[in-house]
């Protein structure tokens, strides 16, 4: 009988790995290619742009060491292995003044300042963690007890940053973790600064604003597969760091590689704005859902007159859309948030932080930023809304918007991690969604149909590639890289193809400005030229971030999993009995979809009882349904079979898809 139990939902775990916003996948172990040296039209663009920007202004520099107290050689965290969890010392080429040829000049100065690392003071009372990981993290020192604002990625560097802290402040025990926001590398090192056990016995506390634990993990479960693959290219995780590799992520260094964990918050902010007094410090809270992330909130510490940010005023354009892949987000409510802090603190607050980037220091220079900030997700918002009112694409609204000239030479507006372009047509997205009006556009032949069609057109390889190595010696790298991309979509084993594509793509990344486009260039350069990585995918299932993932989203993402051409025809409904939340569903499995709600049906096919702790084992391989049986701590009612068929239909997900070359397709989507 137990051989007809379910496997462990294992793909379930796989999807969690955009939970810590795509850790490190391993390094890979194939044999690269060199990166090739930059072409004239690129060394000329670097120039050129370089003639463009205020870089005798070094304000940044002087704001990002001030009240620096010390830090550790190149950050260095340690790691299990030989491997470092975190370490600046590949960043060593960013001491030179000069950019290297094959970095955008503006891309350099922005690396340059997030290199800058160690315990810095604020104000009386508040310090900052920076260059730790790719966020910051705050400390806040109570009249007893530390108060730990957004505690890294990874429990490691949290640790390590804490350690630094303590090397030069007085060991008052933490006390309080608050959490801006849901994105992982804000909350994931939290096990690095207090013990869990701690804070179930009430020796501290977490914070969080309303909604955290639903969203902490929802925005990346249901799509969390494809999300983690593609941020890679985000990040540049699978490039080495180098002048001609990873140079920065434009809102931080890089992603540590460390242990992801999650405390549950012991209480919310629930009002729009709420004041608390912590441990003898006085706090403002303002929530801005919808901003940055689904549920993040802002804050102001009146004693010592600091504004914290959190991640929606940083010194950079941010995401309205994440290439990684994310909901859009709304760049006018974005606004209005900063807006009505400006109104409600910009007059008080001295010192302005984030947990990204450096602080900005004194009220007038504080507003500007505010104003800046505001105006630039406003401008973005309203121009392309004004725009796509007028009858233009995503694609002639991002070729054509320019920021104005008063932003356009603001450092803090400038595209490193978000890009005007994508920002441009991400709202174009949340209006009208993908569809340009155009009927040719409403159900065109898939991509690689697409592209063999377009190739035979343009007289077939040959003469493509031909015209495009003429384009190439031009500097067309835009057109080239396009070319390329429809000759490999008709045929991956076109190698002419794929290395002049990624010949291009190279080029494209060593002019960009923003350190994701850098990245996502150089990346798919990579794997034009060596194929897909034969790695495992990274995973950041752990029974923490599990804890964040309720009954009904695990249903759910079972629904996602669910592989229609197999369950064609077949209907059953499965209770399950959740014993610790008392909690009922009915799985329900009818016209190839699958559905769940809560309550029982009578006339099931079969009923699981079990608690969710061994549901979380289950998911993360620590056992599987036929030892949970046999063990007593799964019951099984009613035809077993069914439970162990529905499970053999839901698809495993492979977590390193190709994406610069096409997917073979299944007969049955």
């Amino acid at each position: 009988m137990t051989s007809s139990l379910p496997a462990s939902p294992s793909s379930f775990s796989a999807a969690l790995v955009a939970l810590a916003c795509a850790l490190a996948a391993p390094s890979a172990t194939f044999a690269q290619a060199a990166p090739k040296a930059p072409e004239p039209s690129t060394l000329k663009a670097n120039a050129e742009m370089a003639k463009t920007l205020p870089f005798a202004n070094r304000q940044d520099f002087e704001d990002a060491m001030h009240g620096f107290v010390g830090t550790v050689p190149d950050a260095l965290v340690p790691g299990a292995g030989v491997r470092p969890v975190w370490s600046m010392k590949p960043y060593d080429f960013l001491k030179a003044d000069a950019p290297a040829d094959t970095v955008n000049p503006s891309l350099w100065r922005q690396a340059q300042l997030n290199a800058i690392h160690g315990l810095f003071k604020v104000t009386e009372r508040v310090y900052q963690v920076r260059g730790f990981d790719i966020a910051n993290m705050t400390i806040v020192e109570g009249d007893s007890s530390l108060i730990v604002i957004d505690p890294l990625l990874a429990a490691e560097t949290a640790r390590a940053a804490l350690e630094l802290y303590y090397q030069h402040r007085p060991r008052k025990p933490v006390g309080t973790v608050i959490y801006t926001h849901g994105h992982a590398d804000h909350f994931g090192g939290v096990k690095g600064v207090v013990d869990e056990a701690d804070v179930k016995a009430g020796k501290a506390q977490v914070l969080a604003p309303s909604g955290f634990m639903e969203t902490a993990v929802a925005e990346n479960i249901l799509a969390g597969n494809a999300m983690s693959r593609r941020s890679q290219y985000q990040f540049g995780t699978l490039l080495p760091p180098g002048p001609r590799g990873q140079v920065d992520t434009g809102l931080g260094k890089a992603l540590a590689r460390g242990t992801m964990s999650l405390i549950a918050p012991t209480s919310t902010i629930d009002k729009p704005t709420e004041e608390r007094t912590i441990d003898g410090v006085q706090f403002v809270f303002r929530l801005v859902p919808g901003s940055e992330a689904p549920s993040e909130m802002l804050m102001y510490l009146p004693q010592f007159r600091v504004l914290n940010m959190a991640e929606d005023v940083t010194h950079n354009m941010h995401n309205l859309y994440t290439i990684r892949g994310a909901e859009v987000r709304d760049g006018n409510l974005w606004s209005k948030y900063i807006d009505e802090a400006r109104v409600a603190f910009g007059g008080k607050a001295e010192v302005l932080i984030a947990q990204h980037h450096w602080p900005t220091f004194g009220q007038d220079r504080i507003v500007d930023l505010l104003k800046k900030q505001r105006d630039m997700y406003k401008f973005i918002n309203d121009q392309s809304l004004r725009l796509l009112n007028q009858g233009y694409t995503a694609a002639d609204i991002a070729e054509t918007l320019r920021m104005p000239a008063s932003l356009e030479q603001e450092w803090s507006a400038r595209g490193y991690y978000g890009t005007l372009r994508h920002n441009a047509r991400a709202v174009y997205q949340k209006y009208l969604g993908w569809y340009d009006a155009n009927p040719a556009n409403l159900n065109p032949l898939p991509p690689v149909a697409y592209a063999k069609k377009t190739v035979e057109y343009m007289g077939g390889a040959d003469a493509v590639l031909a015209r495009a190595r003429k384009d190439f010696g031009k500097g067309e790298f835009r057109w080239v890289a396009s070319a390329m991309s429809q000759l490999v979509y008709a045929d991956p084993t076109n190698r002419a193809a794929r290395e002049l594509g990624a010949d291009a793509l190279e080029q494209m990344g060593y002019q960009s400005e923003a350190g994701t486009w850098r990245s996502a260039y150089l990346v798919g350069a990579m794997e034009l030229r060596n194929g897909v990585p034969k790695i495992a995918g990274g995973n950041s299932a752990n029974a923490d971030s599990l804890k964040a993932v309720s009954n009904d989203l695990f249903f759910d993402f079972l629904g996602v999993r669910l592989n229609a051409a197999k369950v064609e025809g077949k209907k059953m409904a499965i209770n399950w009995n959740f014993t610790d939340s008392n909690e009922q569903f009915v799985l329900t499995l009818e016209n190839s979809a699958l559905t769940h709600i809560a309550g029982r049906q009578p006339d099931a096919d079969a009923t699981v009882t079990l608690n969710r702790a061994t549901l979380d084992a289950i998911t993360l391989k620590e056992t599987s349904f036929p030892a949970a049986v046999l063990a007593g701590k799964v019951k099984i009612d009613g035809d077993r079979a069914k439970l162990a068929e529905l499970m053999s239909m839901l698809d495993t997900f492979e977590p390193m898809f190709p994406i610069v070359e096409p997917k073979a397709q299944p007969k049955n989507q």
